[in-house]
């Protein structure tokens, strides 16, 4: 006999977990504008007589008003080697720490709608409801959902959804999670910037604006990132190079197309890759031109980061930012000089780079990550992007349009989206960028499917590890699908599901003030809101949003 109910979507369920222990969600309260998730729970259990029965599949389908916008999909199993570092200490909000089957991909259901239940397992289904550029209709409404066996199960598990007249604010958070091209030219093996490239590109980042990234890393030259030193990654140089005559010119054609379609996806802003090596600022990135009639490599890890190639950034930046002015979309760019200058050779290296092309980007944002404070307060940059783990000074001394980052580091008390982290663990980072007013938020692997240093492709779906590199979740939030299609993760949508909580207390903060708004969060969540502390529970999570929403309908209401 199949066993179902409907559940939060915070919660992360394994094939072992026991279907008992995961409470029954009834009801839940969304703005209309708003995309919500929830989970159906099942399992197994045979009938007298019928110890054989192992295995049932059964056909499920949404019903109500709100079904038109509901996509059911599997939460699939995936094989995780490296759940987190194994000498990071157990803060007690990990789901597991051991290698073990995961949960994380979404994949859309089989044989017409159907899934399997299996004796001996829990599993889930995930429900996103999501009007899709429409609005839901106000007011309280039952969406069912229809469970019918063939072992003659014909059951319904409803939850009641009250959509409150009111509309999410624009999001205004800035968020990029670095794009990178050259993983789907050679997971897919299609030639860079080809036809076929660009249409799965074209995918891959529809897929990212609609959970939420409005900056698109973008790669005017091939990016220096997690490139072994001395190694390349394929070329994937949106500007095309000729040097004629030691004059340099410039095509746009392809970085043209390429913003194209960003504008089509309903991308913003553009992350202009980094103009030099990563974690110092030391060489120059690889560079391809035509060169009085012969295509080649002009600039790369052989070249000083200042001298030949600064001064080449110096014809380049001027050119670049006229076309982009022609485009209307120069000040929709932001700029990157290099990662996390740490030693003092590299901060040195860097405040150099910096300043031998600083004055053509005046008036523009030049950004980068920098975790420590006293690195900021020398003044090398004026938008630092401090991890979460290391943004607390920067938040005591008061600094402006203060963005924030998580990598693998990012493993002890803080929010992350790693695939060991619970779900509520993840969806906090919401109210914690609202409560600081934090301006964007940077990860750097929204499809990075290669191992430490790009030396070798990796199958994402068997090393979601990147080769035991990095703790699994980081190096990527989706999955490449067939014929260059996108399997979003739970985990890209649970982020997704944070900034709409951000924007549910812009909006609330909007009718009733910061001061109350702040307070009422924090009185909900049961703690004050700092970076070092998450949920530890869906309810508390849950609790605190829908206390939001509370506040909401009843100002709209007056």
């Amino acid at each position: 006999m199949i066993e179902a109910k409907i559940i939060s979507s915070l919660e992360n369920i394994f094939p072992d977990s026991a279907y008992l222990a995961f409470p029954e969600k009834k009801s839940m309260s969304v703005l209309r504008n708003e995309r919500f998730t929830f989970q159906l729970l099942y399992t197994l259990t045979p009938r007298d007589g019928l110890p054989n029965e192992w295995r049932v599949r059964f056909s499920i389908t949404a019903e109500g008003e709100l079904a038109k916008y509901a996509t059911l999909r599997t939460v699939d199993y995936l094989p995780v080697l490296l759940p987190t570092y194994p000498d990071v200490p157990d803060d007690g909000n990990y789901l597991r720490r051991a290698p073990g089957l995961y949960p994380d991909v979404l994949t859309p259901l089989h044989y017409g709608n159907c899934a399997h239940a299996v004796k001996g397992q829990t599993r889930a289904i995930w429900i996103d409801v999501n009007a899709d550029g429409e609005t839901l209709p106000a007011g309280v409404h039952t969406l069912s959902l229809h469970i019918v066996g063939e072992d003659g199960t014909d059951i319904m598990r409803e939850i009641s959804v009250d959509v409150i007249d009111a509309l999410l604010p624009e999001q205004t958070t800035k968020l990029t999670q670095w794009f990178h091209s050259d993983c789907l030219s050679e997971y897919y093996h299609v030639p860079v910037w080809s036809d076929e490239h660009f249409r799965i590109i074209e995918n891959f980042v529809k897929c990212a604006a609609r959970n939420g990234m409005n900056m698109l890393l973008t790669p005017v030259f091939t990016p220096p990132l997690d490139t072994k030193i001395g190694g390349e990654r394929p070329t994937v140089q949106l500007v095309d190079v000729t040097r004629n005559g030691g004059k340099y010119s410039f095509g746009f054609d392809k970085l043209d197309r390429f913003l194209d379609i960003a504008k089509r996806c309903g991308i913003k802003y553009y992350e202009i890759c980094h103009f030099f090596t990563q974690w110092g600022a030391q060489h120059a990135p690889k560079i391809m031109a035509t060169v009085d009639g012969e295509y080649k490599k002009i600039f790369g890890w052989e070249s000083d980061a200042v001298g030949e190639y600064s001064d080449f950034l110096r014809v380049f930046i001027p050119e670049f930012l006229a076309h982009m002015k022609s485009r209307g979309e120069d000040k929709k760019c932001f700029f990157h000089i290099s990662d996390e200058p740490l030693t003092e050779e590299a901060i040195a290296c860097y405040t150099k780079a910096k300043n031998s092309i600083s004055d053509l980007l005046e008036g523009y944002t030049i950004m980068d990550a920098i975790s420590h404070y006293e690195i900021y307060e020398r003044g090398i940059l004026d938008t630092p992007i401090p991890c979460n783990d290391h943004i607390q000074p920067f938040i005591d001394h008061g600094v402006k349009n203060l963005w924030t980052y998580y990598c693998c580091a990012q493993c002890n008390g803080v929010s992350n989206r790693l695939i060991s982290m619970p779900s509520w663990r993840n969806r906090s980072i919401g109210m914690q960028m609202y409560r600081y007013n934090i301006v964007g938020f940077l990860q750097w692997g929204y499809n990075f499917y290669y191992n430490c240093s790009s030396v070798d492709n990796i199958n994402p779906y068997t090393e979601l590890s990147g080769d035991s590199w990095v703790p699994a979740g980081d190096a990527f939030s989706v999955y490449p699908g067939r014929d260059g299609d996108v399997l979003e993760s739970l985990r890209i949508i649970v982020f997704y599901e944070a900034l709409e909580d951000q924007r549910a207390m812009q909006l609330c903060e909007s009718l009733i003030g910061r001061e109350r708004t702040v307070t009422e969060l924090e009185a909900a969540f049961g703690a004050p809101i700092v970076f070092s502390d998450c949920a530890r529970s869906a309810a508390q999570l849950e609790r605190t949003r829908e206390r939001i929403n509370a506040l909401i309908k009843e100002a709209v209401s007056k």
